[in-house]
């Protein structure tokens, strides 16, 4: 038996995947009538973890094998080496990770984690598990056991005389709605406003072009911004900000409710220890909600339809959405649901028999809330004063079935109109500019330029040129972002750049081959110059393809075998010499 009487689930999460996750484990202790309460960990304070009796920890690997930006704190508490090796003696913990498999450093945030715990005296529970996008049923595959093996292994820690809840029977709703034409006490009402506007800084937006030609398959726009003179940013800081649903996409999910749509609501916690959702504004309209918050065009995860099914009255849409919600129904749901990469907002109008019948409360349960977005910023402070500036490639592809799809928040940013405010944050990048003027060689092929825009700005206008920009793109004359700035650079001597336009010639040049090709000049900046090396872009084949150009320049030049160049380079990635910022 434990001492507290609760278990207590933080979650580390970049995209929401994690936090999904902690729910479904919140409504499955639920159903065995185990009290647990589910925390963001950025909300943790950490030294309560010397408290805690019993842990599950959901976190996910972000970009290249990088910590949620919700965890870094708890993590660099955790790293401290005061810490005395029993100091969590008295924790039990189990770890779930969320990561994908083609990349290097597949759930590498899980695995540190799970290590450090156990340094630190806690007690593992149940091992390591990981979760694989990369498999046919995503991380469901390993989960769906995992909880089974928790089911066995938790209820050794509490006494429960009660028989499990049925799973056909709905769980109250997370948050109660009242609308505010009923009647509100004043604590109700003025404990619980939020605003985004006034809680974070505005932006004005000044300019909105498209960059790319018109005839070019991508759409890319450089936006420029205005701020405070108060707010300052560093050259590969990362702008975050709030998109917004369509309104098209808003009313035709407003036409699927039965509640009304623009009389204000509050959202009353099931349980004391359910924090309110940061709706923007708030208290807000359900018309607000459907604009600001719910997240109606992004693809049901599994717990979307383990609540939605409980309310069908139609017998053939109830048997398949019970499907969906079992192990047996995974591969069925991912046809359906992530092949097309089909929607909320659709599944809910495929399902005409069944979404009237679901309660208002519920869907804070069912859809997730809209994220914000973080883009490299591509303009250095010292150039361009009181702004920041966005090199946006705007997201619009064809599934697998041939839908087409558009990306939320690059679709939004390109229709914003010039002088619309927006709030904003910034936050450190995880490339940053070396203290001393030692050469810099950049890899940033198609977007992945933009932070660069700002490191050569920077150093140019402290006189700094030893600068070398690898950039690719299709076309020179469709696609070659920022042209104008990084030739007047190179006019000044403050840039030297190699071009790879992949299809400009019958054979695709790639910014790798560039690279390889200027092996003398690499080796004598990194090693006799001791130069840093950044690479940023998409994060699938690129970084490895420029890394591998980086190995061969390393092992040929240097003359050095294989295990040789692969600790040159970690010796490098140590030092803080080889940095990347990638995004999917």
């Amino acid at each position: 038996m434990i001492s507290n009487e609760k278990v207590l689930i933080l979650f580390g999460t970049q995209t929401g995947n994690s936090e999904d996750v902690a729910d479904r484990i919140l409504r499955y202790l639920k159903r065995m009538h185990i009290k647990a309460q589910v925390v963001d960990i950025n909300e943790y304070t950490v030294t309560n973890l010397v408290n805690e009796s019993l842990v599950i920890f959901v976190c996910s690997t972000t970009g290249n094998g990088e910590f949620p930006d919700n965890m870094k704190s708890f993590w660099k508490f955790l790293l401290r080496k005061n810490l005395p090796s029993n100091s969590l003696c008295q924790l039990n913990f189990c770890v779930f990770g969320l990561g994908d498999s083609s990349y290097e450093k597949f759930n590498v945030v899980s695995k540190k984690l799970n290590k450090r715990l156990i340094q630190l005296g806690a007690t593992e529970i149940i091992p390591l598990t990981l979760g694989d996008d990369q498999h046919e049923l995503g991380y469901d595959a390993a989960l769906d056991p995992w909880l089974l093996n928790l089911k066995n292994t938790i209820l050794s820690f509490f006494t429960v005389s009660d028989p499990p809840i049925p799973e056909d029977v709905p769980l109250p709703p997370r948050y109660k709605v009242k609308f505010c034409n009923e009647l509100l006490t004043t604590d109700e009402f003025q404990s619980t406003t939020y605003n985004r506007n006034k809680s974070f800084p505005l932006a004005t937006l000044k300019k909105n072009e498209r960059v790319t030609a018109v005839d070019h398959f991508q759409a890319v726009h450089h936006l420029e911004f205005e701020i405070d003179s108060t707010v300052h940013y560093d050259p590969g800081d990362v702008a975050v900000v709030w998109p917004e649903n369509p309104p098209e996409e808003v009313e035709d999910f407003l036409s699927l409710l039965n509640v009304p749509l623009d009389t204000n609501f509050i959202l009353i916690p099931s349980d004391v220890n359910t924090p309110l959702p940061k709706i923007n504004p708030y208290p807000c309209t359900v018309r607000q909600c459907a604009v600001s918050y719910f997240d109606i065009l992004s693809v049901p995860r599994r717990s979307f339809f383990e609540v939605f099914h409980h309310f069908s009255q139609d017998e053939l849409e109830k048997e398949k959405l019970v499907e969906f919600t079992t192990a047996a129904g995974q591969e069925e749901l991912y046809d359906y649901c992530n092949r097309p990469r089909r929607t909320i907002l659709e599944v809910l109008k495929d399902f005409p028999h069944t979404t009237p019948h679901v309660p208002f409360d519920y869907l804070f349960d069912m859809i997730p809330s809209i994220r914000p977005r973080s883009f490299s910023i591509a303009s250095a402070l010292k150039t361009h004063p009181q702004e920041f500036h966005l090199l946006v490639a705007v997201v619009q592809y064809k599934t697998r079935l041939m839908k087409s799809r558009q990306g939320l928040c690059s679709n939004w940013l390109a229709k914003l109109k010039l002088g619309t405010i927006i709030p904003y944050y910034i936050k450190r990048g995880s490339i940053v500019l070396p203290e001393t003027n030692v050469p810099i060689i950049m890899v940033g092929p198609g977007t992945g330029c933009a932070p660069f825009r700002a490191f050569t700005e920077e150093r140019a206008s402290a006189g700094v040129g030893d600068n070398y920009l690898f950039f690719g793109c299709r076309y020179k004359t469709k696609d070659f972002l920022f042209s104008e700035v990084w030739l007047e650079l190179c006019e000044k001597k403050m840039l030297t750049i190699f071009t790879a336009f992949s299809r400009d010639q019958d054979e695709k040049i790639y910014v790798q081959h560039r690279i390889a090709e200027n092996g003398p000049l690499i080796w004598d900046l990194i090693q006799n110059k001791k130069g840093v090396i950044y690479i940023a872009g998409n994060a699938k084949q690129m970084p490895e393809g420029v890394k591998d150009a980086f190995m061969e320049i390393i092992k040929k030049q240097g003359n050095l075998n294989e295990d040789e160049s692969v600790k040159y380079l970690q010796t490098l990635e140590h030092m803080k010499r080889y940095q990347i910022e990638t995004w999917a």
